[in-house]
């Protein structure tokens, strides 16, 4: 049973004891068994992490882009150095398998920060020069903000804190780094490598504790930004809070988001896509496409291979080399599943042919304290049921039928969210045609989830604000200022004579 010393602060480029005297603990989910005490920030501490990320402002944005993409890479190294022993971490905090967090986790974490580590290097930063007319030019320079938040959440820790944290600092910005405190493990560590790796105490600090540390924190006079990833309704809070001090915000929040079934989809890879749209560990990925609209014409079919491939999960233990399906993340977050699958039944009327609100039976000896969850699947689901229209971050896949494409867009587009879409067919343009007309942010032809550095990636509605990786991704740690320079001398003005 693994077990890690008790995690502390990080400001000033070393680990630091809270002044609270407060701790809580974070849990192993496949076990529910304690895995690590974490020190919770009190105000000061906060305080003291903001004042560390300032002190090193000047010097760190001030700093050759090409000098701090240097340091970036060399914390690429060791990221993918450690690889191994960074995913066994992620596996103990969350629960997911070790086949996950060790090609998925870590190694998307790292491509990000290489991504912008040369993005930076290679001119990325550049403003533009435009002449106005002979000896006039305008110039624009794109500078970073400041001190900005990053309020992490428990589902890809270490990637996400990589996602906030890779182009924050290549832009020249300092940040204050809040993990989920569902999972904390990896912030120090992330810490530790950054310093590592040459870069500066105070350009990267990490403070633990629950959504009163992070409301002090997104709401602190000192934070140019924040940048956010959690559910609505939180993120709605950090949005107004960082409104009234007038602070940039990017926020990635939650989904409910459709997957369309063409009438010519090849049945296995739209299943595969299904399946990993839904399964995919566990269900907790905020881009999951919850909703399936399925034509009628291939309603029995999808489901007969559907049900077939369900064998294909397998809920062992996490650092098993076959387990592909781990546990949920908390009991809180368990219990949230299952009322919702028991409401789908009992409430909602759904057919269930798949799964249910009762643990499987074959979780690993040793592991049944664990808050595991069998993959459910519902059909002949309606677009008003609560199963369909909200946001259950669980392995829970509900089956709509329709009879026209037309139909199966208008549908798709009915939430109030907007982070992703996905459509399976073997006519590309078709397919091109239904992504042009689905309200989403994220969008997949043929395929699901992949989510690579290069591609900007971000909600509409109310799933979010801004975007984050790709070019565009970059310009949301930095600020424009454009500057107008007269160079023939005399300035016209209408005061030159009686």
């Amino acid at each position: 049973m693994a077990s890690y010393s008790i995690q502390k602060l990080f400001y000033d480029g070393e680990i630091q004891n809270a002044k609270s005297g407060k701790k809580f603990t974070t849990i192993d989910p496949s076990t529910s068994s304690v895995l690590a005490e974490v020190q919770t920030a009190s105000e000061a501490d906060v305080d003291s992490a903001v004042a560390s990320a300032e002190k090193a402002f000047h010097s760190w944005s001030q700093t050759p882009p090409l000098i701090r993409t240097r340091i970036l890479l060399k914390a690429v190294a060791i990221l993918r150095a450690r690889n191994d022993e960074i995913a066994r971490v992620e596996t103990h905090d969350t629960g997911k398998p070790f086949t996950e967090t060790s090609t998925v986790d870590v190694t998307t974490g790292a491509d990000v920060l290489e991504y912008y580590a040369n993005f930076v290097a290679s001119g990325g930063l550049n403003g533009e020069t435009i002449q106005l007319r002979p000896g006039t030019w305008i110039y624009t320079k794109r500078e970073a903000l400041g001190v900005c938040a990053g309020i992490g959440a428990w589902n890809y820790p270490i990637q996400i804190a990589l996602w906030k944290s890779a182009p924050c600092l290549a832009a020249g910005n300092c940040m204050v780094y809040k993990p989920s405190e569902f999972t904390p493990l990896h912030g120090i560590i992330l810490a530790q490598i950054y310093i590592e790796a040459g870069l500066p105490p105070g350009v990267f600090n990490v403070v633990h504790g629950d959504g009163t540390v992070g409301s002090y924190l997104t709401a602190h006079p000192d934070i140019a930004k924040v940048s956010f990833t959690g559910q609505v309704s939180t993120g709605q809070k950090v949005a107004s809070s960082a409104a009234s001090g007038m602070k940039y915000i990017t926020m990635e929040l939650g989904g409910k988001s459709p997957l369309i079934i063409l009438p010519d989809a090849d049945i296995e890879n739209a299943v595969s896509g299904a399946m990993m749209a839904n399964f995919f560990s566990t269900g907790q990925v905020c881009t999951n496409g919850t909703r399936v609209f399925v034509p009628k014409s291939l309603k029995s079919a999808f489901e007969k291979r559907l049900l077939e491939k369900m064998l294909y999960i397998r809920p062992l233990e996490p650092m098993h080399s076959d387990c592909n399906f781990g546990p949920l993340i908390s009991e809180i977050h368990h219990k949230k599943v299952v009322d919702y699958i028991k409401h789908g039944m009992l409430v909602d009327k759904a057919k269930l042919i798949y799964g249910g609100s009762t643990k499987p039976v074959n979780i690993p000896l040793g592991y049944e304290n664990g808050y595991w969850i069998q993959p459910s699947i519902f059909t002949d689901c309606t677009d008003n049921m609560k199963i369909t229209k909200e946001e259950i971050f669980g392995p829970v896949l509900c089956i709509l039928s329709y009879d026209t494409i037309d139909e199966a867009i208008v549908r798709a587009n009915k939430s109030q969210m907007g982070l992703a879409a996905g459509v399976f067919g073997k006519d590309i343009n078709k397919c091109h045609e239904v992504i042009d007309k689905l309200k989403a942010g994220i969008t997949w032809i043929n395929t699901w989830g992949e989510s690579p550095a290069q591609m900007s990636v971000g909600g509409w509605k109310m799933s979010g604000i801004g975007v984050e990786n790709g070019k565009r991704g970059l310009d949301a740690w930095v600020r424009e200022k454009s500057t107008l320079v007269e160079g023939n001398g005399e300035v016209e003005t209408v005061f030159s004579k009686l």
